[in-house]
């Protein structure tokens, strides 16, 4: 990618002061974890690659244990994946110079072609550290050598907990970070699901839209905890109908399980970029989606659905419930559907100054919400020389 498609006018950033941050993060934030693969996808020995804001890395799983580093040569900037050559568990060797890497802390340990350099064992290619947990692995996209907040800051309340039983399943899309996160937390998108079959699996609710008076959000901004903008659907004024002229053209689904609908009781998002919705796709059920930033144009979309459990039965029961129903009905009947709004926005605001020409609405005040709370609480903005 040519490093313009990184650059943000520094002009523009002057007229959003209050999210400014959030407006220059093309690449994401960094010092903060995030998922990159799930842990299915890494064997042990194997060797993947992942782009993680804007910076191409290889993993590693060595005796159990997941090891990330850049992927380019310190030498010639060449890429280690090009032709992967490891003739050590432990280390992966450049495939045009020999220049050989640890992969525990990046270290130069050797070079085949120069094994008398003084550059062994004083040079090191960038590593970055990583967490795994419930099924996904995490990379954590910060300065070198500084120590990681705890994994627990950047996920959203519950999803690490014991008893939260996880799986999940990702997918690359063609749109920036930002919009896929907006596209999952704006309350008024509900309106492309109402075609989706899971409506129909489920049984459950769901109208067109909200009132404009709906919504009351809340923040969660203390030390030490998530940082995140909640939107509890208890306060919505949900729509059933939607009116051209005075003419009902297009229904909701409204469905009554005894006295209540049957429909999700809220969401949330949090840093770095994870939405949190309760009670979907199903009561009993939370919803847990990362907007991983990978381009400026393309995040890695990962989606994991939780719920509490304790015995074996019921996680086998789980288990097989995800993938016979909730992955072919939920992530790819439903999801797929913000998928294809993701793309169309994209086009809209692959351009810098489109988030200067939005028209948002009374609606989309949580989408303001988290702008600003990003730009509060981000730790750093993921720029052009952190990707060169």
């Amino acid at each position: 990618m040519e490093s313009s498609e990184y650059f943000v006018d520094e002009a523009l950033l002057q007229r959003v002061p209050k999210w400014r941050n959030y407006y220059a993060a093309k690449l994401g934030f960094r010092n903060h974890w995030y998922p990159v693969r799930l842990s299915s996808e890494l064997g042990e020995g194997q060797v993947i690659a992942a782009t993680l804001c804007g910076v191409e890395l290889l993993l590693k799983r060595v005796d159990g244990v997941v090891f990330a580093l850049r992927d380019r040569c310190i030498h010639r900037g060449v890429k280690f994946s090009d032709k992967v050559e490891c003739y050590t568990r432990d280390t992966i060797t450049c495939w045009y110079h020999g220049f050989t890497y640890r992969w525990g802390d990046g270290v130069l340990t050797d070079i085949l072609a120069s094994p008398s350099s003084k550059a062994i064992g004083k040079r090191k290619v960038d590593s970055y550290p990583v967490e795994e947990a419930k099924g996904l692995i995490f990379v954590y996209m910060g300065d070198q050598g500084a120590t990681p907040q705890p994994l627990s800051e950047d996920v959203p309340p519950g999803f690490l907990d014991d008893d939260m039983v996880i799986h999940s399943a990702r997918y690359d899309v063609g749109s920036n970070w930002r919009v896929g996160a907006e596209n999952g937390f704006d309350g008024l998108h509900v309106y492309i699901h109402r075609t989706s079959p899971l409506l129909a699996s489920t049984q459950r609710s769901l109208p067109i839209g909200h009132a404009t008076e709906s919504g009351k959000i809340f923040l969660q901004e203390e030390d030490g905890k998530p940082k995140g903008v909640l939107d509890p659907f208890e306060h919505h004024v949900s729509l059933w109908e939607g009116k051209i002229g005075g003419e009902v053209v297009v229904k909701g689904t409204k469905r009554m399980t005894g006295n209540n609908p049957n429909r999700t009781t809220g969401a949330s998002m949090w840093l770095p970029g994870c939405l949190r919705v309760d009670n979907f796709p199903d009561e009993g059920l939370f919803i847990y989606e990362w907007y991983v930033p990978e381009t400026a144009d393309t995040h890695n979309y990962v989606i994991t659905i939780g719920k509490r459990l304790t015995s074996e039965a019921d996680k086998a029961a789980f288990e097989h419930e995800f993938w016979s129903r909730w992955k072919p009905i939920s992530f790819e009947g439903f999801n797929n559907q913000d998928i294809e709004a993701r793309v169309g926005l994209q086009k809209f605001y692959k351009d810098d100054v489109a988030w200067l020409d939005e028209g948002l609405i009374e609606g989309d005040a949580p989408l303001i919400a988290w702008r600003e709370l990003c730009h509060r609480h981000n730790r750093g903005v993921q720029k052009p020389e952190d990707v060169r």
